[in-house]
């Protein structure tokens, strides 16, 4: 479909009724014949959650201006579903709606949930993607953009793809340096949790924290 095409659908039946490949053209604005392939890659970046700076970049043709565009529409989009999906925490759980697409990943996901004062969601952040089974992070990543919500407090969560709940001593270290770091800089890590498939684990509620 051509982009005045899918201008005249979004007119006619609004944003709801456009594929993902529509809506990314939209996005991403008119482009060549010789280039439209980047509708396709860029598409499947954001499905497979690889949409990231350095992985857009990998794609041919495609420059920082477009990549820009595409990472602040989908962390405005991410921000006005957290704030309205999860209104207030009372228990850590209740994020867990929040990052139920991670819990089939079969890389090791380290996301970090930042939280005002209110104990109301700001944000929703993936911070490491690691490999099969492990994933570094560091505490500088995990407060870098706390600070800059200028949060309260935070929740960690991280999947295991091996379905094990059980946190590993890699997974008790850093969940320790986080809370070292948390009350240092008067943000407190208020949980880490471990999620499988089925199941998930709360760090707090091992006495870990």
């Amino acid at each position: 479909m051509e982009h005045k095409d899918v201008i005249e659908k979004l007119q006619k039946k609004g944003p709801a009724a456009l594929t993902d490949i529509e809506l990314t053209k939209l996005i991403i604005g008119k482009l060549p014949n010789d280039r439209k392939t980047i509708y396709r890659d860029v598409c499947n970046a954001i499905k497979n959650n690889t949409a990231g700076y350095e992985e857009l970049k990998k794609i041919s043709g495609f420059g920082p201006a477009g990549i820009s565009r595409i990472l602040s529409t989908l962390e405005y989009g991410r921000r006005l579903y957290r704030v309205s999906d999860v209104a207030k925490v009372v228990r850590p759980e209740d994020i867990l709606p929040l990052i139920t697409e991670y819990r089939n990943k079969q890389q090791e996901y380290f996301i970090c949930l930042t939280l005002n004062g209110a104990g109301e969601v700001i944000g929703n952040r993936v911070i490491t993607m690691g490999l099969l089974n492990h994933s570094l992070v560091h505490p500088r990543e995990v407060f870098a953009d706390a600070i800059t919500d200028r949060a309260a407090s935070i929740i960690c969560v991280h999947n295991h793809p091996s379905g094990s709940l059980e946190p590993s001593s890699n997974d008790i270290a850093i969940t320790r340096q986080l809370s070292e770091a948390g009350s240092i800089l008067g943000i407190t890590l208020i949980d880490h949790i471990i999620i499988t498939k089925t199941s998930h684990c709360s760090m707090k509620e091992r006495g870990l924290i």
